[in-house]
């Protein structure tokens, strides 16, 4: 099966395959977003943690982890790897690791569930060692007409 389609998937769609790949979430169209609530444990021995997607066409999605609050680690490091409001931040938008004609079910859940691992090892060892690269402005795209000329410098 193809997950590639012109213009990305209808929010229908993302939507029906979310119910479809996680009956226990509450999965709604809100006023021209999907909006998903449900429960994720990264591990056998984690806790559980509460999150919500929001996710409208043309946008990235905004995840947030609800229940429990995130917190600093024993060091009081500031978490890593979250935008303003403590938003998940899950890939790295310059590289479109993530595009509208993909499911989130088969993408992002996945990886709220990855960061969850990371931050608990983080908060155990003091590292953050789920690697990946802080986008310097929040869930920015460069214009194609920048992505032209950085391409020219680069080569």
């Amino acid at each position: 099966m193809s997950y590639q389609k012109k213009g990305g998937l209808p929010l229908g769609e993302q939507c029906a395959h979310m119910r479809a790949m996680f009956p226990q979430f509450k999965t709604a169209l809100e006023k021209g977003s999907m909006i998903v609530e449900g429960k994720l444990r990264p591990t056998a021995r984690s806790r559980e943690y509460s999150f919500k997607l929001n996710y409208a066409l043309g946008r990235h999605p905004d995840i947030a982890i609800t229940d429990p609050p995130l917190v600093r680690n024993f060091k009081g490091d500031k978490i890593p790897h979250v935008y303003e409001r403590l938003r998940l931040c899950l890939f790295q938008p310059r590289y479109y690791e993530f595009t509208s004609s993909v499911y989130l079910s088969d993408t992002v859940i996945g990886w709220i569930s990855l960061w969850l691992y990371f931050y608990e090892v983080w908060h155990v060892c003091g590292e953050w060692l789920g690697g990946g690269e802080h986008p310097k402005k929040e869930m920015s795209r460069p214009s194609a007409k920048k992505r032209g000329k950085k391409r020219a410098e680069t080569t």
